[in-house]
């Protein structure tokens, strides 16, 4: 990532909770943005205070803006330029009001709280459905996006109901439908 000195150039850092980090379906993207000099790998994180993380339509992981419920979740931390950051929106669908990037503190390491949090963005469920997801998953959520829970997402060329959004999925799924 170039280093000039407008606000333009100043990478995001943005924390990777789910299918972005490596080893998970939409990781090709962000090694992708690698490969352009538009990201780089930071390294592991846990968020400094808890928040529900569960898995909803379509095994889509959900990190829902309910802090001090649920765990501190494992995920990676990335470096994003301004370009890089528009792919990671458009894929998290920003625009419709599927995720939405706020702020998030970070530490290296869960078993310290002597390390200086580290101030990042992460796409959060939208506002509008987030606690009835948290609601919908019994209240119940992860610590980490795992494997395990990856083997129930599905890629999106291979959802049914083709003709709906994900909003829609969305709201079918908080809806128990």
């Amino acid at each position: 990532m170039a280093d000039i000195s407008d606000d333009e150039s100043k990478p995001h850092l943005i924390f990777s909770y789910g299918t972005l980090k490596r080893g998970f379906h939409n990781h090709k993207l962000t090694k992708e943005l690698i490969d352009q000099d538009d990201a780089v790998f930071i390294g592991p994180y846990v968020t400094l205070h808890t928040h529900p993380l569960v898995c909803g339509p379509h095994g889509l992981p959900y990190l829902i803006n309910l802090p001090g419920l649920g765990h501190r979740i494992r995920g990676e931390l990335y470096a994003v330029s301004t370009r890089g950051l528009a792919r990671f929106d458009e894929l998290e669908c920003t625009s419709i009001g599927h995720y939405e990037r706020l702020p998030v503190q970070l530490t290296v390491s869960a078993d310290r709280d002597d390390v200086v949090p580290v101030e990042a963005e992460a796409y959060f469920a939208h506002r509008s459905f987030g606690e009835a997801m948290w609601e919908r998953n019994g209240k119940e959520g992860l610590s980490e996006f795992t494997e395990n829970e990856a083997k129930r997402y599905v890629k999106r060329q291979d959802r049914p109901h083709q003709g709906r959004n994900i909003l829609e999925d969305v709201r079918h799924f908080v809806n128990g439908e």
